[in-house]
């Protein structure tokens, strides 16, 4: 496969909270051998920081400073990404929700949100990358082969948080979460600085009655259509 300019090429996958990205872009990455960009990471990890350095999150320009020098690392897992902060394991400190909910109004902000767009960029390596976040393929690769954006009804969204939740053994109440969803959404979509949207050019996929399996299929489908590449040999079912 030939990238734009020689470079390596992107699925940029965008859309809000409990949509599927996360899910979707880990099984997509693997079947395709691709890096992964959790970008939505970068921002709880700023928000976790901002915690453990007593940075309120109405400082803009500190919060800037910390997104700048974050010492963050993410390492690959069975069934999640590991997010390792100054040498502390934070990956079950990030999904919460309360730490959700700071990152959003983290994001918010665009001396942080320019601070961190070169730090993902730099995750474009061969053979490939698929970025998972709300800006990807509008703001930090306008350029990605192809673009995705997936979304889903809010109170789907909320159960599937939910069920998340409980299943890693996290306490959560589904009206609650449904109410932070939908605010999240709006501050999202409102923002002054890359508010969330689809790419002109993106492919909408609602996800609200949809298997794992058949998004990713489809995604998959839709990448290699983009791509004109041969699937890889051991990128199992959904391409049989």
């Amino acid at each position: 496969m030939t990238a734009k300019q020689g470079r390596a090429p992107v699925l940029a996958v965008d859309g809000p909270g409990g949509s599927g990205k996360g899910t979707i872009c880990r099984r997509v990455a693997g079947a395709m051998g691709w890096h992964l960009l959790d970008s939505g990471a970068l921002y709880r990890a700023v928000a976790v920081y901002a915690g453990q350095r007593d940075v309120p999150l109405d400082d803009a320009e500190g919060l800037a400073k910390l997104a700048g020098e974050l010492p963050v690392a993410f390492e690959p897992a069975e069934d999640d990404t590991c997010v390792v902060l100054a040498g502390v394991d934070v990956t079950r400190e990030l999904r919460a929700e309360t730490t959700g909910d700071r990152a959003s109004r983290v994001a918010a902000i665009p001396a942080v949100r320019e601070a961190l767009v070169q730090r993902q960029r730099d995750f474009r390596k061969p053979p490939g990358l698929v970025a998972d976040g709300r800006d990807m393929g509008t703001v930090i690769f306008p350029d990605a082969e192809a673009k995705v954006f997936l979304t889903a009804s809010a109170r789907e969204r909320a159960r599937r948080r939910y069920k998340q939740l409980v299943e890693k053994g996290i306490d959560a109440n589904i009206d609650r979460l449904y109410d932070e969803i939908v605010e999240r959404d709006r501050r999202d979509e409102q923002r002054a600085v890359a508010p969330l949207k689809p790419a002109p050019d993106a492919r909408i996929i609602d996800t609200t009655t949809m298997s794992i399996d058949e998004v990713a299929e489809s995604v998959i489908y839709f990448l290699i259509q983009r791509q004109r590449i041969v699937a890889p040999q051991d990128a199992g079912p959904f391409y049989h």
